[in-house]
C-alpha cells in the first residue's frame, strides 16, 4: 500500500506557530512518526508540503494510479479552495481530510470545509495523532 501525505499552507510552520493549538512537534517530526508507524504496517508513505494551492492540486492529480490513498491537511485552503476540491473530485484515489485541531471548537470560519463533501472521511481534533488515525483508516 502506498499513501501520499499532503500538507498545505502554513503547515511548514507546525511546532513554531500557535503551539497551544498545533503542538510543539515540527512537521518533520510528525512525518517521521507517520513514516515509522507506516513502516511497521508495511505501508509506503511519501510526504509533500506546499504553500501553493496549484502545487497541491498537481500533487493530487498526479496521485492517480500511483497511490492507494491520500491523507490531506490543506490548512486554510480547506475553507475556500474550490480548486483543491475539484482536484480531489477528479481522481479516484480516496482522500482523508485531516486537521490537528478541533475546527468546530474554533472560529466560525474554520467550521466550514469545501473539501469534506468530496473526501472519503474527515479526522480532526487529535493533534498529530489525526494523521495516524487517517493512516489507520486505510488499513481497515
Amino acid at each position: 500500500m502506498n499513501i501520499l501525505v499532503l500538507n498545505g499552507v502554513n503547515l511548514n510552520m507546525t511546532g513554531r506557530r500557535e503551539r497551544g493549538v498545533y503542538g510543539v512537534q515540527t512537521l518533520r517530526e510528525i512525518n517521521e512518526r507517520i513514516a515509522a508507524y507506516a513502516a511497521e504496517r508495511g505501508v509506503e508513505v511519501k510526504f509533500f508540503q506546499n504553500n501553493n494551492e496549484g502545487e497541491l492540486c498537481t500533487a493530487i492529480q498526479s496521485a492517480q494510479g500511483k497511490y492507494d490513498g491520500i491523507i490531506l491537511n490543506a490548512g486554510a485552503f480547506t475553507h475556500y479552495s474550490y480548486a483543491i476540491r475539484d482536484a480531489i473530485a477528479s481522481v479516484s484515489v480516496p482522500v482523508v481530510e485531516v486537521h490537528m485541531s478541533n475546527v468546530h471548537a474554533r472560529e466560525e470560519f474554520r467550521r466550514n470545509s469545501v473539501l469534506t463533501p468530496v473526501c472519503s472521511g474527515e479526522i480532526l481534533g487529535f493533534g498529530a495523532n489525526s494523521y495516524i488515525l487517517a493512516l489507520e483508516s486505510f488499513l481497515l
